[in-house]
């Protein structure tokens, strides 16, 4: 068993902060003292790379008891995103603001998918209001959670939202269907969740004209042309707009090359093209090396 402060140094290992030093410098300091601080030097690792490292830390957090947001996260990614779908046909968008919320994933192919994860680790004191705020911009919902917690979300949620239980780390079970319905999606809660270009972009598609007003009026008379669209239509071109500016077709090169624990985080985590070789190199380092990284 894991001490809660490894527990905490796994799941940090794999945050964006980790992430982006590696990018952006080619080495994390931040990595150096989390390894000392997970139990993988009590346990003799002595893999070659920091690939491994990454590798070895994810199989200790993914087991049962242990298993933080990210191993929900990628799930997700690998069973969904990359084993239903693909980075040229589907877009994945992490933490998107949905009214007060922020929505740990969505996924939009056809339509748009919000998925909700309830780890081991989480409460459930504010599912009822995150769904209900998802519901205004997605038509479909899903909570995925810790077999624990399945029982309760059932009770939780309105028949129409998806239940999924993470049997392991890496089988998906679905519990109930997510029913896709656009009952509650809601024009404005659409629009204040997206960019202005994609905004007008949508506007456009739907036969508007982008208001022609300062930028300091450009969002409420955005918001009142929005007021007065279909909420089926305005969902159809958020979904096809947003796979184009969100595309993640670009970082297939990236993901190849990275180990599988952490390509999760290059499909979420932004990072400049240009700090890929980087990133890459730093993953490549060895493992005796990256212990000395300050």
């Amino acid at each position: 068993m894991h001490t809660p402060s490894q527990l905490a140094a796994l799941s940090r290992l794999f945050s964006a902060t980790v992430f982006r030093e590696m990018a952006t410098k080619g080495r994390s300091a931040t990595f150096a003292r989390l390894i000392g601080e997970t139990g993988l030097l009590d346990g003799r690792f002595t893999g070659p790379t920091v690939a491994e490292a990454f590798d070895a830390a994810f199989s200790r957090l993914r087991r049962a008891g242990a298993r933080d947001e990210y191993v929900y996260r990628s799930a997700l990614t690998h069973n969904v995103l990359l084993g239903k779908h693909s980075l040229n046909t589907a877009a994945m968008l992490a933490e998107f603001r949905a009214g007060a919320c922020k929505a740990d994933l969505v996924i939009l192919n056809g339509t748009a998918t919000v998925y909700e994860i309830k780890s081991e680790r989480d409460s459930l004191v504010r599912l009822e209001n995150q769904i209900r705020q998802y519901r205004r911009v997605f038509a479909k919902a899903y909570v995925i959670a810790g077999e624990d917690h399945v029982s309760d979300v059932l009770k939780a949620t309105p028949a129409e939202v998806g239940v999924l239980s993470l049997v392991r780390w890496d089988r998906i079970n679905t519990v109930r269907e997510a029913v896709e319905t656009f009952d509650a999606v809601c024009p404005v809660a659409i629009f204040e969740a997206l960019r202005t270009a994609e905004a007008c972009k949508i506007l456009t598609a739907l036969g508007g004209e982008p208001p022609d007003v300062p930028n300091t009026e450009l969002h409420r008379a955005l918001r009142t042309k929005f007021e007065q669209l279909d909420a089926a239509a305005v969902h159809r071109e958020m979904v096809s707009v947003l796979k184009q500016t969100r595309n993640l077709a670009p970082l297939h090169a990236l993901v190849d090359r990275l180990p599988a624990s952490l390509q999760p985080a290059a499909l979420s985590i932004q990072v400049r093209r240009a700090d890929h070789e980087r990133l890459v190199k730093a993953v490549s380092t060895p493992f005796e090396e990256a212990l000395t990284w300050g």
